[in-house]
């Protein structure tokens, strides 16, 4: 079994209930246990302005797929969320991205973990913070160090904690 970290996006059709939804199919998914999860935050989006609020929040689960399927598994809770993506960094129904798969580096055409963003945005930190604040990456930093890198530059507001129901795998 491999621990991964989970980020996970929405900013249309309800986005808390989108995350909300999509923390109950992790939960109750065969291949995955559910095993943290963090408030959820809005913020600012990332590329275009003409659109609404994000709000993000981080799980983190254990998993025996590879990395590959776990992203298809992943690919497929959006579809069956009804996801949109319009443009590039543009509005979505959710988006989840694998932010680390154990301590694996992985570069394929579909697939580069540790997310090559992450590190860079504060709606990730954030909640990374909210269920570990002992993780360190591979160059030696960590993630409280990211945190008050990041902490100044942007504003988050919590939304709180989803509910999950029923919450079997926590």
């Amino acid at each position: 079994m491999t621990q991964c970290y989970l980020g996970l996006g929405a900013n249309l059709n309800e986005p808390y209930q989108q995350l909300e939804q999509c923390l109950n199919t992790l939960a109750n998914h065969t291949d995955l246990q559910l095993l943290d999860y963090s408030d959820c935050y809005r913020s600012k989006p990332v590329g275009p302005q003409d659109q609404p609020d994000y709000v993000n929040a981080v799980a983190r689960i254990e998993t025996a797929l590879a990395p590959e399927a776990l992203l298809d598994a992943l690919q497929q809770i959006e579809n069956d969320q009804g996801r949109v993506r319009l443009r590039r960094w543009g509005e979505r129904t959710l988006d989840i991205d694998i932010l680390l798969y154990g301590d694996q580096h992985i570069h394929t055409e579909r697939l580069t973990v540790p997310h090559i963003e992450m590190r860079n945005r504060l709606f990730v930190i954030q909640p990374l913070m909210d269920i570990t604040t002992t993780l360190s990456f591979s160059d030696g930093s960590t993630i409280e160090q990211l945190y008050d890198q990041l902490k100044d530059q942007d504003q988050l507001v919590s939304m709180g904690r989803p509910k999950i129901v029923p919450a079997h795998n926590i």
